[in-house]
């Protein structure tokens, strides 16, 4: 049998994000920033991988670690044969794992990414053809419905990586509220959760020794200097990222080294030395907080997951 025959993309056309609109707008700002989901063009992407392969940088190799010792319990508690809904696409080792203690019959990635999905469940397809995959072009951060499924199909939700922690407290709510809507009572959400700790360890974790977090921020830059007709000098700014205790999240800047001014597709903006651009926010928790911002999501905690160092978490709940 053809595997690629259970393979059924549900196109829900997405608007695409407008780059040089939010280039404008963040740039025109008292304050600089830039939205930090324009990282990811193919060179960006690179840069990432290359940063959780970085000794200092923790989260990836730790939550992998933790749901590699917990794929069993996590089954269990979550019931096998059912539907995976991933929020971001992919065919990491995460979802491989899930895939292969969970035993579902569904698999159901959401990505704004239409070829990027499809390339990755060309392979899943290949490496698990007794699956169904369901694969859904959508903004998750944005209100959508799901294809529905079986009834007997229960559903796991499972959003992993601490991508819940570039959402602020309020939008991480407001996401956790859709997903609880996405879902039926007694569903679970699966989700990786960095959590609070030595700001040495974070500090260390967003400034690598090689660079590489630098060159990944500063990427963001050459991006809108190919695709926007903008004139950034990259050596004119630097990256700098740093744990704001009062807030609880890690901050990534670019630096204005001097007085200095750059064009955007004929839009002139003027920096001053030490001017920064906001990039990212990186958002950590203590558990019993993240708990609490499920708890008023309509969630109920079923289990979590977490290191010996408590360096990060894994939390499973149940759709009230």
């Amino acid at each position: 049998m053809n595997t690629l025959a259970k393979l059924r993309l549900h196109d829900l056309a997405p608007e695409q994000d407008d780059f040089l609109g939010a280039v404008l707008d963040g740039l025109g700002r008292p304050h600089k920033t830039l939205p930090c989901k324009f990282f990811y063009d193919e060179t960006g992407s690179t840069l990432f991988d290359a940063i959780c392969d970085q000794p200092e940088y923790y989260p990836t190799r730790t939550e992998l670690g933790i749901l590699a010792a917990a794929a069993s319990e996590i089954a269990d508690l979550a019931g096998r044969g059912g539907a995976l809904v991933e929020y971001g696409s992919g065919s990491s080792l995460k979802t491989r794992l899930l895939l292969d203690a969970l035993v579902p019959a569904i698999y159901m990635p959401i990505d704004i990414s239409r070829e990027h999905m499809l390339a990755a469940c060309h392979t899943l397809a290949q490496d698990y053809p007794a699956l169904h995959l369901m694969a859904v072009c959508a903004d998750y951060t944005r209100p959508f419905r799901l294809p529905p499924t079986a009834p007997q199909n229960r559903r796991l939700a499972f959003f992993p990586g601490s991508s819940i922690g570039n959402f602020a407290p309020l939008e991480a709510l407001r996401f956790l509220k859709q997903v609880a809507q996405q879902l039926s009572g007694g569903d679970g959400l699966l989700i990786g959760v960095d959590l609070k700790k030595d700001p040495a360890v974070l500090n260390a974790a967003y400034n690598d020794a090689a660079g590489v977090t630098a060159a990944f921020n500063l990427n963001l830059l050459t991006r809108c200097n190919r695709e926007l007709d903008a004139d950034f000098d990259l050596d004119g700014f630097a990256h700098r990222a740093f744990y704001n205790a009062a807030a609880g999240r890690v901050e990534m800047h670019l630096e204005s080294q001097r007085e200095q001014t750059v064009t955007v597709a004929g839009h002139v903006f003027t920096f001053t030395a030490g001017e920064r651009i906001h990039t990212e926010n990186s958002y950590k928790y203590a558990i019993t907080e993240f708990q609490q911002l499920a708890t008023q999501a309509g969630f109920t905690s079923a289990r979590c997951w977490f290191d010996d160092t408590k360096h990060f978490s894994v939390h499973l709940f149940r759709r009230n």
